[in-house]
């Protein structure tokens, strides 16, 4: 199982819209391509006090060719979205994961 992880700190005044289309849209959107299993959405909870939370998008796939099909093409125009929507609102990582 691979897991494709992005973290999103995400400014406090547009957290709550930013959640709702989280659910509502763009992991719908993401998942729709097919090429992931299961997700799960956590909040970070270790972060310094007044600052901006951060969450966890967790999305699981059966493989890495299945991540690279993804990357190479439906991740540039999710993430455009994105970025379009809550541009200065947020910062982005993402992070490759392998269960062992």
């Amino acid at each position: 199982m691979i897991l494709y992880n992005v973290t999103i700190g995400i400014d406090k005044g547009v957290e709550q819209d930013w959640l709702a289309w989280m659910k509502k849209t763009h992991v719908p959107e993401v998942l729709d391509t097919g090429f992931f299993v299961d997700h799960k959405i956590f909040k970070v909870l270790s972060q310094q006090e007044g600052d901006n939370p951060s969450y966890s998008i967790q999305y699981f796939a059966k493989s890495i060719a299945d991540i690279d099909n993804y990357l190479q093409n439906h991740a540039p125009k999710l993430q455009q979205d994105l970025l379009l929507r809550y541009k200065d609102k947020h910062v982005a990582f993402r992070t490759l994961l392998e269960s062992v």
